[in-house]
């Protein structure tokens, strides 16, 4: 197992509330990881801590890609995702008055390789950019279904598809590592059985590590390959979906009696 992602000792206080509290925690490249917990267990606040939106009160987060580890926590969304990772949001969050192919093209434009001299002259390198962009966006748009609806406006698709099309957005940032919060909220089963094949399929044609926080415990018992638990700011369990369903702690703060 390869680690890519190593988290020590996290923790972050809101004035004196902690909302995560020493977490512990490695990811190793290639997997599927579920992150669940009862609401407020501090699964999104972990996640804001990994993507930048929060700066931890405490401890580490150590990134390694091609046999170099750097410490990411603390530094902006935007530098973290130039890094490779890239995140879904619990509430969607789409430029609703833009189509769908423009969403997406919008998250390449760092990987454009001009600059504004180029686009305000109109040269054949900002050309040769804009084709390379749009033909990549397209192909991300047939990866999650949506191609046929590329100029449709955003605010225009069902819910489900809006959740395809976040994710179809932040693979056009080219991540090693793919954040998922709350994927399947408000879909149907037939829906959620499409979005684990979704899942499994991008992670392999993509070489990716995904992580995500999931209230369906259906879809994590199916998708994930190790899932961690928190509650009420704490790691509280760990391991493969058989031990975490027969995990006694698990069952008396989340899972209940059945699942």
């Amino acid at each position: 197992m390869e680690p890519i992602l190593e988290v020590s000792n996290l923790s972050k206080n809101f004035g004196g509330l902690a909302a995560v509290s020493n977490i512990n925690m490695t990811i190793n490249k290639g997997e599927l990881v579920g992150l669940i917990g009862p609401n407020g267990a501090g699964k999104t606040t972990f996640f804001n801590l990994l993507t930048g939106v929060y700066e931890p009160s405490e401890g580490l987060i150590e990134l390694t890609i091609d046999g170099k580890k750097k410490q990411i926590g603390g530094l902006k969304p935007y530098k973290i995702t130039s890094l490779g990772l890239a995140r879904t949001f619990q509430n969607i969050r789409l430029f609703k008055s833009m189509t769908v192919l423009e969403n997406v093209k919008l998250a390449m434009h760092k990987n454009a390789g001009y600059g504004v001299a180029s686009a305000l002259l109109r040269t054949p390198k900002f050309y040769n950019a804009e084709r390379w962009i749009e033909e990549k966006a397209c192909e991300y748009l047939q990866e999650v279904g949506l191609y046929r609806k590329r100029f449709e406006k955003a605010t225009n698709l069902p819910y489900g598809e809006q959740r395809r099309l976040e994710i179809a957005r932040a693979l056009a940032t080219d991540p090693v590592i793919l954040f998922l919060d709350e994927p399947a909220a408000g879909m149907n089963p037939q829906e959620t059985d499409e979005l684990t094949k979704l899942i499994y399929h991008l992670r392999d044609k993509y070489n990716l590590t995904v992580v995500l926080i999931e209230h369906d415990m259906s879809l994590v018992m199916t998708l994930c390959e190790r899932i961690f638990v928190l509650n009420y700011g704490q790691m509280i369990a760990s391991g493969t979906p058989e031990e975490i369903k027969n995990n006694e702690f698990v069952i008396k703060a989340y899972l209940g009696e059945e699942i």
